[in-house]
């Protein structure tokens, strides 16, 4: 005779499905608010005790008061654009208000002297809910691949 599925079970699996979107939203508000230069959107992913571990050659980034230097004064000066593209997020669940997230990003973009660069890495996240909210604890960014491609431009199609 198979189990008999509880109330409580079925809320616990909705709130696993809504929390994933919900993370899903933050690895995409990342992208999205680094790429387009909005920095309120970029920073309301992190709580504000977060820890964001870049690697070398950036380094780590404590707190919204370090968020804000690594992308105001280390990574946007050097950035033209940015393009972010993010997939094969995998989320596991360790309680009902912690989850940790990985997911695999490449990132084509043009420093400010033009220069097109390639960068591969994953993205491993613990994910944290408080107070109803989920937000980013902690990045840890494992960079694969970070290569200038000579010849090529970044330019709009042409009409």
């Amino acid at each position: 005779m198979a189990d008999k599925t509880t109330v409580e079970q079925l809320l616990a699996r909705i709130d696993q499905l809504e929390s994933r979107a919900a993370m899903r939203d933050l690895v995409t508000d990342y992208c999205h608010g680094f790429d387009r230069g909005d920095f309120d959107r970029f920073l309301a992913i992190w709580w504000d005790d977060c820890i964001w571990d870049i690697g070398p050659p950036f380094g780590e980034f404590d707190g919204h008061a370090g968020i804000e230097k690594a992308v105001k004064e280390v990574l946007w000066p050097v950035w033209r654009e940015t393009h972010h593209l993010t997939t094969n997020l995998r989320v596991r669940f360790d309680g009902a208000d912690d989850a940790y997230g990985e997911c695999d990003v490449d990132c084509m973009g043009a420093t400010r002297d033009d220069v097109v660069q390639m960068i591969s890495a994953t993205y491993r996240d613990h994910f944290q809910r408080r107070d109803g909210v989920w937000k980013i604890k902690r990045r840890d960014v494992t960079m694969h691949y970070f290569n200038p491609i000579p010849g090529v431009e970044m330019s709009p199609p042409s009409n």
